[in-house]
C-alpha cells in the first residue's frame, strides 16, 4: 500500500483546520494541502518525497477544545505519500529529528487471530457463567439503561442478529486498505461508512455478550444497555483461517470517534504487540480517560508474558480470561498489568449471519467485564450519581474474588470478577452518608 507516514508535532499548525481530516479525505479530495512543517517539508523534498499532509484526528466541536490539545490530537497529521514514495529507515530518523517533530512513525498492518468458534444449534450449555460471577444478584438490581453506551470495537456487528435488535445506538466501519494487495481479504475492505457488517463474526460475538437479549441464549450482561458498533478490522484469510487485520493507525480515529459520540465504556477485544516507536494508541487512549470513559480490552490469548496494547496501557482494564474452575485459562496472556479475570472458556453467543457459536479466548472475558462496568454505570446513574474511571477499577479490585492472599496475581489481576460484591459495595458507598462516589 503507499505508505503513511504519522506525524506528531510539538505545536499545532496555524492552518490545522484548513487541512482535511484522513476519513473525510478518502472519499473527498477536493481540497488538497501539501505543506506539513517547513524543517520536515524540507528533509522529504530533498528525499524526492511527494506527499498530501491530513489531520489524524477530528475535534469534538468546531474547535479543538482544551482535552484534544492537551493529549497532542491537535498536532497529529497523517503525511499521505504520493507515487509508491517509500520512506526508509534513515530518512524516518531524519523527520524524528527535527526539532519541531515530536513523533513519527509508519502505518503498520497488523493481524489479530480470531480462537476458531464452534457453530452452537443447541441455546443453552447447561451451565451459565453468569452464575460463576454472581450475575443474578446484579440483575436484581439493575439490568442496565438505554442511556449507557458500550462501544465495540472489533471485526464489526452483525445488524440484523435477533439478539441485537434494538440494541445498536451507533454504527461505524474505520477500516479502509485502498492501495493494499487485499487479494486474501474477505469482504469489505475500502472507505469509511456507516455499515459496520461482521463477515468474521467475532464482533457479533462480543456484542452478544455485553447485551444479547436473550432469544436464544442466556442474556447478555448488560442486556438493557447499547452498542455503538464500531469495525475496525477487515477479515483476512489465513491459510485454513480468517482472522481479523487491519492499520493499527486507522483505529486511533474509531476511538475517538466513539468517545465524541458519547460512549460511556469501549471494548477492545484485540490486542497490538509494541514493535517501536510509540506506544500503539497511547494518546487517543488518554484522551478518553480524560474524557471518563472507560477502556477494557483482551489481554492476549498466546499464554505468554508478551505485552498487548491497548490492554498494557496504564488506566486500561486489562481482562484475562478465567476456566470453568475460576483459574487462570492457559491461554490466557499476562504481559498486560491484569485488572480482573472474567468466563473465556466455552462461551455462548450471537455470531455472524444470524447465527450462534461457542468461542474461548480473552475477547470473550472482556465484554463480561464492559457489560458489568455498564450495570454498575446503570445503578450510579439510577441513584443520579457519576462513577469515575477510578471509581469502577476501584470496585473492581476491592470485590475480584482473589486467587490467593496476594492482593494482585501475575495472572489472574485482583482475581475474577463478582458482581454480587461489587453491587453491594457500590450501593453501600453511593448511600454512605456523606461520600457521593466510591
Amino acid at each position: 500500500m503507499k505508505q503513511h507516514l504519522i506525524v506528531k508535532l510539538r505545536r499545532s499548525l496555524a492552518a490545522d483546520l484548513a487541512i482535511p481530516e484522513w476519513v473525510s479525505f478518502i472519499t473527498d479530495k477536493s481540497v488538497v494541502h501539501q505543506s506539513l512543517d517547513g524543517l520536515v517539508d524540507t528533509v522529504l523534498h530533498q528525499a524526492g518525497v511527494q506527499y498530501w499532509v491530513t489531520r489524524e484526528f477530528s475535534p469534538a466541536g468546531a474547535t479543538w477544545n482544551a482535552v484534544e490539545r492537551d493529549h497532542g490530537l491537535d498536532r497529529t497529521y497523517r503525511v499521505l505519500l504520493l507515487d509508491d514514495a517509500v520512506v526508509s529507515r534513515q530518512l524516518l530518523e531524519q523527520v524524528r529529528q527535527v526539532p519541531s517533530v515530536e513523533d513519527v512513525r509508519k502505518l503498520e498492518v497488523v493481524e489479530a487471530p480470531v480462537p476458531a468458534p464452534t457453530l452452537a444449534h443447541q441455546t443453552s450449555l447447561g451451565d451459565s457463567r453468569g452464575e460463576s460471577v454472581g450475575l443474578g444478584y446484579a440483575h436484581a438490581t439493575t439490568r442496565g439503561r438505554p442511556d449507557v453506551t458500550v462501544a465495540v470495537l472489533d471485526t464489526g456487528v452483525d445488524l440484523d442478529h435477533p439478539e441485537l435488535r434494538g440494541r445498536i445506538t451507533g454504527r461505524a466501519d474505520f477500516v479502509d486498505l485502498q492501495g493494499m494487495d487485499t487479494t486474501a481479504f474477505v469482504g469489505d475492505t475500502m472507505d469509511f461508512d456507516e455499515d459496520p457488517g461482521d463477515d468474521i463474526g467475532h464482533g457479533t460475538h462480543v456484542g452478544g455478550i455485553v447485551a444479547g437479549r436473550g432469544v436464544r441464549m442466556d442474556q447478555g450482561i448488560a442486556p438493557e444497555c447499547r452498542i455503538m458498533a464500531v469495525r475496525v478490522l477487515a477479515t483476512m484469510k489465513d491459510r485454513n483461517r480468517l482472522v481479523g487485520a487491519g492499520i493499527v493507525d486507522n483505529i486511533n480515529p474509531a476511538i475517538k470517534w466513539a468517545v465524541d459520540q458519547g460512549a460511556d465504556i469501549i471494548n477492545m477485544s484485540l490486542g497490538i504487540k509494541h514493535t517501536g516507536g510509540g506506544l500503539p494508541h497511547a494518546d487517543v487512549i488518554r484522551y478518553a480517560l480524560a474524557k471518563n470513559v472507560t477502556v477494557v480490552a483482551a489481554s492476549g490469548n498466546d499464554g505468554s508474558s508478551a505485552r498487548y496494547y491497548p490492554g498494557a496501557l496504564p488506566g486500561v482494564i486489562a481482562v484475562g480470561a478465567a476456566d470453568p474452575s475460576g483459574k487462570p485459562a492457559r491461554f490466557s496472556s499476562f504481559g498486560a498489568a491484569i485488572t480482573v479475570m472474567a468466563p473465556g472458556v466455552d462461551i455462548l453467543s450471537s455470531y455472524a449471519r444470524q447465527g450462534y457459536a461457542v468461542a474461548s479466548g480473552t475477547s470473550q472475558a472482556a465484554p463480561f467485564v464492559a457489560g458489568c462496568v455498564a450495570l454498575l454505570l446503570s445503578y450510579a446513574r439510577d441513584e443520579g450519581r457519576v462513577l469515575t474511571t477510578s471509581d469502577v477499577t476501584g470496585i473492581l479490585r476491592h470485590t475480584s474474588d482473589r486467587m490467593d492472599a496476594r492482593t494482585r496475581h501475575r495472572q489472574a489481576g485482583y482475581g475474577l470478577i463478582n458482581m454480587t460484591d461489587a453491587m453491594k459495595l457500590l450501593a453501600y458507598t453511593l448511600h454512605r452518608s456523606g461520600r457521593s462516589s466510591p
